[in-house]
């Protein structure tokens, strides 16, 4: 089977023994390709003294810090091949990612993401409310990972209303006309996290807004860094927005501008899912060790998407928890994990917690 057949399958039809049969053919095809085509991995892979090819299970495929992609630009594709470059959040003072992406890889993404939101958004396009500014928009050829994440679901929505103008200020008005237009059947609603609680939510409660969400779907992401040192967790986000918008599809998704396109989306139950064409393990931080299910350990997320970069097995710097593989409540097949945040004394580097961490400074 070929990736593009692969990827017309449900995203979360796949038992445990028929997923990882492809996905570990695919990691090992891409490998080779990333080992032949970069220079830094394949320094990177020679010098541990290990043949890293042709392996039948997950735990051996080396797992590339992400934070290299900040040190070096290192991709497989050639420079005349590169499509766009994406940057990972990061304040002023940080090294940001850089992502190179060519056409292949590109594509694959896309519609990686477009079978995984279908899922939960159905395959119409949706009218769309955007808590953001437009103004993330600067260079049409190099994205922010925020700018990345809002162009992406972008796709899935139509009559794009951006309610933030360049100052993060609410815009009530526009609000209110797409309310009027679309508020009486379903509608899509995206920004990130931070951005959704302390620019929605809280001006609303501060001015005592009337806002009905009731037919909106929001799909949200970015971290959480900020709002748990508020106190605010996952179950105090979702219970806040219900109370004051009547708002109750809500789903959180686990995503990087390393790995764009293989996002792990938050079911009805509150745990993140792993899609087909990608997965999930859970390392101790110290010894990189596989961990059972139950235990809390440092995420690798492997992805068979990455064609232009040697993404496909990353080692990033969140803690998490995966709890189960193909017995989740809600009947979606593949792992089913939870984020509790980052490595202690990791960088910020989600777009919310960027953006909470920069309004912080400068003020």
């Amino acid at each position: 089977m070929k990736i593009e057949d692969y990827l017309n399958i449900s995203p979360y039809s796949l038992s445990k023994r028929d997923k990882r049969k492809f996905l570990i053919s695919e990691l090992n095809k891409l490998t080779q390709i990333h080992y032949e085509g970069s220079t830094e991995y394949k320094s990177i892979l020679d010098s541990y003294n290990k043949n890293f090819f042709n392996y039948d299970n997950y735990e051996s495929f080396y797992p590339m810090p992400v934070r290299l992609f900040k040190e070096f630009d290192i991709k497989t594709c050639k420079s005349e091949e590169v499509l766009k470059v994406l940057t990972s959040s990061g304040t002023t003072s940080q090294k940001v990612s850089k992502i190179f992406l060519d056409k292949e890889t590109s594509g694959l993404q896309t519609n990686a993401l477009v079978k995984i939101m279908q899922t939960y958004l159905g395959k119409e396009r949706l009218p769309m409310l955007i808590i953001d500014s437009k103004s993330i928009f600067k260079d049409r050829k190099q994205f922010s990972a925020r700018g990345a994440g809002i162009l992406g679901l972008s796709n899935f929505g139509r009559d794009h209303t951006y309610v933030l103008d360049e100052h993060m200020n609410l815009d009530e008005g526009l609000i209110k006309d797409f309310l009027n237009k679309h508020g009486n059947k379903k509608f899509l609603i995206f920004g990130f996290t931070f951005m959704v609680r302390e620019y929605l939510y809280q001006e609303a409660i501060n001015k005592k807004l009337k806002i009905d969400l009731s037919n909106g779907i929001l799909i949200h992401s970015g971290g959480w860094k900020k709002l748990v040192e508020k106190a605010v967790t996952n179950e105090v986000f979702r219970s806040d927005l219900n109370e004051i918008f009547s708002l109750r599809s809500i789903h959180d998704f686990y995503g990087m501008v390393e790995q764009v396109g293989s996002i792990f989306v938050e079911c009805e139950y509150s745990f993140l899912h792993a899609p087909i064409f990608s997965d999930i393990l859970a390392r101790d931080p110290i010894t990189h060790k596989v961990l059972k299910f139950g235990q809390k350990g440092l995420l690798q997320v492997l992805s068979i998407l990455p064609r232009s970069y040697p993404g496909h097995s990353l080692l990033s710097e969140d803690i998490g928890t995966i709890y189960g593989e193909d017995d989740c409540k809600c009947g979606r097949a593949g792992k089913y994990f939870k984020v509790h945040g980052r490595l202690p004394k990791s960088e910020v580097r989600g777009c919310s917690d960027t953006h909470a961490s920069e309004v912080v400074t400068n003020k």
